[in-house]
């Protein structure tokens, strides 16, 4: 496998481009024929293909579209779309007359979008279509600021759309044209407010300016050699940070093209199509194929499962010598066959054509990363939070520890704090908290350290090592002190467990709520001689220390007093519609405890 495309780098450097409005137009400039998007048609039932010079004509037209709305550069316009090339075009036209984007998740709570839109005061709000609006009519009155909703699809007045303000894409942009404007400001200005998950408390809204993002995306781009020859897979919302710095900004900076997935459902169907060199994803979706992968070779019986162990060994051993950090070892001779057993059959489930695999936005499991770095994709961990832009760190491809998140991008400088904090100093850190003063000075001090809030470790090399979140500290009775996020990381490994909390605080052990996988969950269940739609075997103390004896077996490595004692198994996951989890797919773990409250207490009253 190789780590290049044969073809030079194209970048534009973040002096040429000056503001994320003039990236736009110098790579409109510089590539006006080559192909910028790729996006599926339901219509015609076709992957269709859009040019630079082509999407520069769009924002030309959205531009106009908004001049007749009267906006002034510094007002505020929100954006809950879906990933698209219409979302590029919103962001650029937007951008190009100075105004500030507001993005917004598309499956996000009403009363979450509501309070965005009120703390920021948008005058503009553009969403996808009915189903979207549908949902935001319950809490419409509070849309005060809002003066224009444009709908990228028609929505009849049968539907139920009766608001004044409601206006179809078609209809809002009708006679509307003209050049594409590129916004002069500096590029201290602020671009754009992004509120974080609120995964610990109310959501803020991240001021980043185009500074903050045009450097975040170019340095990620010298990690490795990124041509116009590469393919993103665009999946991760692009309102989350991670994708829009990473997967729409470099590859702007790159000449790259990306595609747009079309759903969750549809992503193995997308890969085949698409066959992307480059994805970048948050680790639940790489945790789902290994689960997969592991079930399949559970059904297979013990020969296949040692099979692919050992395909994972010794790929992992070549994997290090390639990287100059292991020598030969006789079992090489046995890679080439066990690849074609197993790597290549991975490889062409993501597309055949991967260079390496991008993760960040949580905390990824070693074990995992081997897993694919050694059946031949490098599967780079990075670090980064919404207050950086978001990338603070990445492992390198040719250096790549995947027990660490990597060194730091360049012009970011990292230090360990008091309580071993991670502190972080570069272009990248944020402007500050939107109207939120005393939150800014908390997080940034007078010397210009962000305060993470991650606790972390750094190798003589001077890759960062996360060893846990400062507040998410479990303090047991006896006073030991446990991280539960590398524990939780560990059993989500076991194919039975989709999410876990481990609790614990105060408390004289550690216990644990599992979601359990519905199609695991029924094979184990049987084993257990249960029935698995029987609500009661979720509370059978025989089922119960199975499940804990697979926990144990997950937690080997760890010391005797971080292991879990009891347990509370549930089939109801845990989900964005129930405010237990943020659009980013992470747990809001404070809620999880209040909700499960009696299920926590009757794990420590049960004997």
């Amino acid at each position: 496998m190789t780590l290049s495309t044969g073809k030079k780098p194209d970048r534009i450097t973040p002096d040429e481009a000056g503001n994320l409005s003039g990236l736009f137009h110098a790579r409109v400039t510089r590539s006006p024929d080559a192909v910028a998007y790729v996006q599926y048609d339901n219509g015609g039932k076709i992957w269709q293909e859009t040019t630079w010079a082509e999407m520069a004509l769009e924002v030309g037209r959205w531009q106009a579209a908004l001049r007749k709305e009267g906006l002034q550069a510094g007002d505020r316009v929100a954006l809950m779309l879906r990933n698209a090339r219409e979302w590029v075009v919103f962001d650029q036209a937007a951008l190009g007359l100075g105004l500030i984007t507001v993005p917004l998740y598309t499956d996000d709570r009403p009363d979450n979008v509501a309070q965005i839109v009120e703390e920021t005061g948008a005058r503009l709000l553009v969403v996808d279509g009915k189903r979207q609006w549908r949902r935001l009519q319950a809490v419409s009155e509070r849309f005060e600021s809002l003066q224009r909703i444009v709908s990228l699809a028609n929505i009849e007045v049968e539907d139920g759309s009766m608001d004044s303000r409601l206006e179809s894409l078609a209809a809002w942009s009708f006679g509307c044209h003209g050049p594409a404007e590129r916004l002069s400001a500096d590029a201290d200005a602020l671009a754009s407010i992004v509120y974080t998950s609120g995964t610990s408390g109310r959501p803020k809204g991240v001021m980043l300016s185009h500074r903050n993002m045009l450097e975040n995306a170019y340095a990620p781009s010298l990690v490795a050699d990124i041509t116009p020859e590469d393919v993103f897979l665009s999946f991760l919302p692009l309102s989350h940070t991670l994708e829009r710095t990473a997967g729409y900004y470099m590859p702007m900076v790159c000449g790259a093209r990306v595609a747009f997935a079309r759903a969750a459902q549809q992503l193995g169907e997308d890969l085949q199509a698409i066959r992307p060199t480059l994805l970048i994803s948050v680790p639940r979706i790489y945790e789902r194929v290994h689960a997969r992968l592991r079930k399949q070779l559970e059904k297979q019986g013990g020969f296949s499962r040692r099979l692919f162990d050992e395909a994972v060994d010794i790929g992992w051993r070549r994997y290090l010598r390639a990287q100059g950090r292991g020598g030969w070892h006789p079992k090489h001779l046995a890679g080439p066959a066990l690849d074609r057993l197993a790597g290549a059959k991975l490889r062409e489930r993501l597309g055949g054509r991967l260079r390496f695999a991008i993760c960040g936005g949580a905390p990824l499991s070693p074990e995992l990363a081997r897993v694919f770095t050694a059946l031949g994709i490098p599967l780079l961990q990075g670090y980064g939070l919404t207050e950086a832009s978001p990338v603070v760190s990445v492992n390198r491809p040719e250096s790549n520890a995947v027990e660490s998140v990597g060194p730091p991008l360049g012009g970011v400088e990292v230090r360990i704090g008091e309580n071993s904090e991670l502190l972080v100093r570069g272009p990248n850190v944020m402007l500050g908290y939107w109207n939120n003063e005393e939150s800014t000075r908390a997080a940034i001090d007078a010397e210009g350290w962000l305060h993470t809030g991650d606790q972390a470790r750094l190798d003589e090399a001077g890759r960062i090592h996360l060893t846990g979140r400062i507040k998410d500290i479990i303090v047991l009775a006896n006073g030991e002190k446990v991280s539960p996020a590398e524990m939780e990381l560990a059993i989500g490994l076991d194919a039975l467990f989709d999410q876990v909390v481990v609790v614990g605080e105060g408390r004289p052990y550690l216990a644990a709520l599992a979601v359990v996988n519905e199609d695991a969950w029924i094979d184990f269940v049987r084993e257990c001689d249960a029935d698995p739609d029987d609500l009661a075997s979720l509370r059978d103390r025989f089922v119960e220390r199975r499940a804990l004896q697979r926990i144990g077996r997950a937690l080997y490595a760890f010391p005797g007093y971080a292991q879990v004692r009891r347990i509370r198994l549930l089939r109801h996951p845990w989900t964005v519609e129930d405010g237990l989890m943020t659009p980013t797919q992470k747990l809001k773990k404070a809620r999880i405890l209040v909700e499960h409250a009696e299920d926590i207490a009757t794990m420590y009253e049960e004997k």
